[in-house]
């Protein structure tokens, strides 16, 4: 046995015989103590004489009328019974972590995720349960989410290891390519993608990949990606919409984002034909083991229990 396999071995034993000492003492009696820790009188009393063994002191006077404390035994209240009752006290609150909706939960997702399919699910939960903290960090890497400290990270489907426990939280998406009407005159909007690459197109930069995001179309039934150019390079999503809207140039941006947009007439959409559908995003963690209650009611509350 390894120094310390052999030592925590001993720790163990010790903590747990310090314990069962200290239920004996509250208790009074080796009958109470016996109950209240689900062992037999024998095995309590066993305990003990182990625990004084091992400290070669005595702890205990035993009468069949009395139970009191010896000088060693008074002593060694002192110096372990504030450490064993911070013990306990710690593994009750640990215990109401995991049955009240309380704590902090973090969560990673990239920018369109968490303003539309997050956000909206999660504001009314944090009203309805105030002890829960919650931290949205925007990235559109594909992190460690346990190396870096995130109780979840949220991506699009199949960008996802095996490995992980993942949960439906959005429909598929459908990109779109728009344009402002007053950026260009209607003669001059390409029919075809590659007719992209002579027109202005406002790019979005990755803020964890440091280069732009290609923009993909179907051709002839597979899909193709370009690199685009043109005046404008943002790394948020909103800002590509407002330099849109600002007749900047194209824009590549999930349909939902300018939905309201295309409606009112401030956007129009172009290319529809080579349009792609992305895969929904999925919530994912490493664990299937037992949660707390904050991070299963945020689960919950992103699940969608209409997707296949």
């Amino acid at each position: 046995m390894s120094v310390i396999s052999l030592t925590y071995k001993l720790m163990k034993e010790n903590l747990n015989d310090l314990f069962t000492f200290l239920t004996v003492v509250r208790e009074g009696s080796f009958t109470r103590a016996a109950a209240k820790s689900g062992m037999s009188q024998s095995a309590v009393s066993q305990t003990i004489g182990n625990l004084e063994a091992r400290l070669q002191l005595k702890l205990l006077n035993r009468t069949t009328r009395s139970l009191t404390l010896t000088e060693a035994g008074e002593r060694l209240i002192q110096l372990t019974g504030p450490a064993l009752e911070e013990i306990v006290v710690g593994f009750e609150q640990l215990k109401e972590l995991r049955d009240k909706p309380a704590g902090r939960i973090r969560l990673s997702a990239d920018e369109y995720a968490i303003q539309y399919f997050l956000w909206p699910k999660l504001a009314p939960v944090l009203k309805e349960y105030p002890d829960i903290h919650l931290e949205l960090i925007t990235d559109y890497g594909l992190i460690d989410i346990a190396r870096e400290g995130f109780d979840a990270g949220v991506r699009r489907g199949g960008l996802i290891a095996r490995d992980m426990v993942a949960i439906p939280v959005s429909a598929e998406h459908r990109m779109v390519v728009v344009i402002s009407p007053q950026c260009l005159p209607e003669q001059d909007l390409p029919v075809v993608p590659s007719q992209l690459l002579k027109l202005p197109c406002i790019n979005l930069q990755l803020p964890t990949h440091g280069q732009n995001f290609p923009w993909t179309f179907l051709i002839n039934g597979e899909e193709q990606k370009l690199r685009v150019q043109g005046q404008i390079v943002v790394n948020s999503i909103s800002q590509v919409r407002l330099a849109c809207l600002d007749g900047y140039g194209l824009a590549y941006v999930p349909q939902e984002l300018v939905q309201n947009d295309i409606t009112s007439g401030r956007l129009l959409t172009v290319l529809d034909d080579f349009s792609v559908t992305f895969p929904g995003y999925y919530l994912y963690y490493t664990s299937r083991l037992k949660s707390s209650a904050a991070f299963n009611i945020i689960v919950e509350s992103l699940r969608m229990s209409d997707l296949p």
